[in-house]
């Protein structure tokens, strides 16, 4: 953990103390996103669509938004409401880019679903948010059509290329309608999104989210990719686009559209800044990735801790083969650890930039390597520590709290929580709602007064005495053993260090006199057998390097882990399976 220079964390401290929020009363994330792009830039690329054996699509922002008006008609016309719910169910395309901008100006909710997703996983979402409409493609209109007998508001299927089995098929839909709608004019508290939440632990939650939780996610946007402007008198050396980021900025990842990382991390935002976007329904491939992005001369990405952890192994220098033009990678969903860190750093010449954040309130925490001078030359940002998931984004008062609401001292393990108020007693509009018909878990989610609260985010760590935060593990994952406290994700870090390791997961395995014991489930790279050898290698490997009491007692090769349609590996799942196993179920 070595200290950061002087100025660097001044200019974060200028930073977090400077911003101040200024959300309107009226806000509608179609208006900032595609509208007024509409108007001001209307043949500016909005999305290019990439297909390695067809030409790329340009589709630019007076298309999208005429597109996305005949569709805003034809849901009215089908009885939407303003607040009705609308499910998404498409993959990366321009068809689910035109169906968020059609419900929000709408003034309907959005509600994401993955095209992952099984017919029991839409089954209990559409029930429970009583969805009235669903959009899909061919791709999930199957299992939309299975369930739709036993979801009674939902009233009408609208599919994309798949006109069999749906009531009404897109292209015909939208091509009787005229390209003009008036917008409705939304409040910036009002709901946009309903994304339900991984469901590590339990049953999914619908987590509502209001359009200004956008303006809450910009600051992070901003800094993790790199795109923050610092003062400086002399003419831009790089042309900038209409949103204010370089013009040549192109940014693409492989996060699935329907949850929080890929809708609020990558498609809205590049939106909003007038910043193309790829779109890519290609199942994640790490050679394909690289190639991908060689191809469309990508600057800016979002790969989470498992692709960035594939690439690694499957191409150790990219650079290589591919002619990369990466300016910066943000990664969340898990601890990037400072192996793949420093790989990023030396084979892809990008110091990666940790963000942490959840669906209830996202984009909080996190790092800026660089800043945009005015003269086009990047400038020190705040350095990021190997490991640490870094610092509260400006705009944004984050702690570690303890059990009873009270900031832990440095150094002392607890929840990280976020603020309602910012350092300068203003709402911090990035919050959401809150749990759709579940006021009981809302209220379990903050500590202290509505007005004057904490929201815990379920996840542990360590601040440093720089407000740097080092994750330990989701509140439930974090577990102790022979009486000493387990963070998975520093062991399962240390594992994959090993060149046998391309990913691991850490839980606990029930023992009668320890309590627990430390148990490795360990996925192989490609060209490594399991064995007794290679579990005492492991073994040795990890005690090498982390406290006696945190190698892995057991270590079970497995194919692959649990994952939660996010990119999370599931360890409840694991967990379970060792209970179970421990009292003779499994």
């Amino acid at each position: 953990m070595s200290a950061p220079l002087p100025d660097a964390l001044d200019a974060w401290s200028a930073l977090h103390g400077g911003l101040t929020w200024q959300v309107p009363t009226h806000f509608n994330i179609a208006q900032v996103c595609c509208g007024r792009w509409a108007r001001s830039h209307p043949r500016r690329v909005a999305l290019r669509t990439d297909h390695p054996e067809r030409p790329v699509r340009l589709t630019r922002f007076g298309e999208l938004q005429a597109q996305a008006n005949r569709l805003s008609r034809v849901l009215r016309r089908l009885g939407v409401q303003r607040g009705d719910r609308v499910a998404v169910v498409m993959a990366q395309r321009v068809e689910t880019a035109v169906a968020h901008i059609a419900i929000y100006q709408l003034g309907a909710v959005a509600m994401p679903l993955s095209q992952l997703f099984g017919p029991e996983a839409l089954l209990y979402r559409l029930q429970d948010s009583e969805a009235v409409v669903a959009l899909a493609d061919a791709s999930t209109i199957a299992a939309l059509r299975t369930v739709r007998g036993e979801c009674p508001a939902l009233r009408h299927l609208i599919a994309v290329d798949t006109p069999a089995g749906s009531d009404v098929d897109w292209r015909a839909a939208l091509a009787a309608e005229q390209a003009r709608f008036t917008a409705v004019r939304t409040h910036a508290d009002e709901a946009a999104v309903l994304i339900y939440t991984s469901g590590t632990t339990g049953p999914p939650k619908g987590a509502l989210i209001p359009h200004r939780a956008l303006i809450g996610n910009l600051s992070g946007f901003v800094c993790s990719q790199n795109l923050l402007r610092s003062g400086c008198g002399r003419p831009p050396r790089r042309a900038l686009g209409p949103g204010g980021v370089p013009a040549d900025a192109v940014f693409w990842s492989p996060a699935d559209w329907a949850w929080t990382g890929g809708l609020m991390d990558a498609l809205l935002p590049s939106l909003y800044f007038a910043m193309p976007i790829v779109a890519s329904a290609e199942r994640f491939d790490p050679q394909r990735a690289l190639a991908l992005m060689a191809r469309h001369r990508v600057t800016n990405t979002f790969l989470f801790p498992t692709a960035l952890k594939a690439m690694m192994k499957a191409c150790p220098r990219p650079r290589e083969q591919h002619a990369l033009r990466l300016r910066a990678i943000m990664s969340a969903g898990e601890a990037v650890g400072d192996t793949v860190f420093h790989w990023c750093r030396e084979a892809l010449g990008v110091t990666v930039n940790e963000m942490f954040g959840q669906t209830e309130i996202n984009y909080i925490v996190g790092n800026c390597s660089q800043t945009l001078g005015t003269d086009g030359h990047p400038a020190p940002g705040w350095p990021a520590r190997p490991g640490s998931m870094g610092r509260a984004y400006p705009g944004h008062r984050v702690a570690v709290i303890d059990d009873d609401g009270q900031e832990c001292p440095r150094g002392t393990p607890g929840d990280v929580a976020v603020h309602r108020r910012d350092v300068h007693g203003q709402a911090d509009p990035v919050f959401f709602l809150g749990y759709w018909k579940r006021d009981d878990a809302t209220q379990a989610k903050y500590t202290g007064p509505v007005d004057d609260s904490w929201c815990r985010t379920g996840d542990t760590a360590v601040m440093d005495q720089d407000g740097y935060l080092w994750y330990q593990g989701r509140s439930d994952d974090v577990f102790k053993a022979a009486g000493y406290r387990i963070g998975p994700s520093e062991v399962e870090n240390c594992l994959v260090r090993h060149p046998a390791v391309a990913n691991a997961a850490v839980v606990p395995k029930p023992d009668p006199e320890r309590g627990a014991l430390v148990k490795a489930y360990v996925v192989l790279a490609p060209g490594f057998h399991g064995d007794a050898a290679l579990v005492a290698e492991l073994q040795q490997h990890v005690r090498g390097r982390l406290a006696p009491y945190e190698y892995p007692k057991e270590i079970e090769f497995i194919e692959s882990l649990p994952m939660t349609t996010t990119g999370k590996v599931q360890r409840r799942v694991l967990r379970l399976q060792e209970e179970a196993r421990a009292a003779g179920r499994g």
